[in-house]
């Protein structure tokens, strides 16, 4: 309403000069109070109510930070009444933001896809996971070949490790070399907790876990047993060309568990939320994420991977367009 009538004046004015410049100067102001209230809605207002947060095994990434992006949202607002879910993790997580049973989820890049896109957006790339495929020292157990005829946990039913398993066992399948598939093995659907105590007691040969480095569980393995990491290097290059560009080469050093040194297979990490979330919800929620970077990296040395510039990449998802306000604001 308020634009029509200043076309009007304009159109009025048209033959008065200072009448027209007049009306100009009238027009942009009208522009610059219309956009500042805009941002304002999205920037200023309070977000309140429950943020229920879906993770993953207690005793991995997903779960601690989580915690305390919980906290930091108590911080923010005493109206908000922020809860943790541990779950199996990044498949599962997904899932619960479709069926609303999750306001905010992790996930890795490969359990997502682009027909996720119509009701799962991102808030943030958060860091990098590493697959690990983790033997006890004494094992003969050298590659993923020798897994042939071996019980072996691909990691929880519903977890990212899972997908990201199942997906190598696709490429080593066609190793023309020394090939081994799924069925070559005996396969254990278990979370990180379990997997760790099967490996002690002698129950599995080897698990999969994809996780932030370091991984406490494994930490506290490898202070308990004599273990090592298989490397996955060779598989790489395949893995990207059979399902996408967002795998990558990540060595695990020595200092990470104080054992040997292996290369990995590195797969983002996004936060995730419903398309449907208001929009000042989102810029709220994104907003606390990267102002608290400082306690993230604090609980967990992946915290501090957070940056503007790289959270924005979030293939195949799309950002929340409150979180691509919030980028924008703060001018990457």
């Amino acid at each position: 309403m308020l634009f029509r009538r200043l076309a009007r004046r304009l159109a009025l004015a048209s033959a008065s000069p200072t009448a027209l410049a007049a009306t100009i100067a009238l027009a942009s102001a009208a522009f610059v109070c219309t956009t500042s209230l805009t941002g304002c809605q999205d920037k200023d207002q309070e977000i309140s109510g429950q943020i229920r947060i879906a993770t993953g095994n207690p005793g991995a990434v997903y779960h601690r930070y989580g915690t305390v992006y919980a906290d930091l949202l108590r911080q923010r607002s005493p109206k908000i009444h922020a809860t943790v879910m541990p779950t199996a993790a990044s498949a599962e997580n997904v899932l619960m933001i479709k069926r609303g049973t999750a306001d905010v989820a992790f996930t890795q890049a490969d359990a997502v896809t682009a027909d996720d896109a119509a009701s799962v957006a991102t808030l943030a790339r958060l860091y990098e996971d590493c697959l690990h495929l983790v033997v006890r020292a004494d094992d003969p157990i050298r590659s993923i070949a020798d897994l042939r005829g071996k019980k072996v946990s691909i990691g929880g039913v519903g977890s990212g490790t899972e997908v990201t398993a199942i997906r190598l066992l696709t490429v080593t399948a066609a190793d023309q070399d020394r090939p081994v598939a799924v069925q070559d093995l005996t396969i254990e659907r278990w979370g990180l907790d379990s997997s760790t105590e099967a490996l002690k007691d002698g129950t599995i040969d080897a698990f999969f876990f994809s996780g932030g480095l370091p991984v406490d569980l494994i930490a506290t393995l490898a202070k308990q047993l004599p273990v090592r990491l298989i490397d996955l290097g060779r598989y790489v290059i395949p893995m990207r060309r059979a399902f996408g560009d967002h795998y990558t080469e990540r060595v695990v050093p020595k200092t990470t568990y104080g054992i040997a040194p292996a290369v990995s297979i590195g797969i983002p990490n996004y936060l995730v939320v419903p398309t449907t979330m208001p929009s000042q919800t989102a810029y709220a929620l994104t907003e606390v994420l990267l102002s608290g970077k400082g306690d993230l990296a604090a609980a967990h040395p992946v915290g501090a991977s957070l940056n503007r510039r790289d959270a924005i990449s979030t293939p195949p998802l799309p950002l929340h367009p409150g979180a691509a306000r919030y980028y924008r604001d703060v001018k990457i």
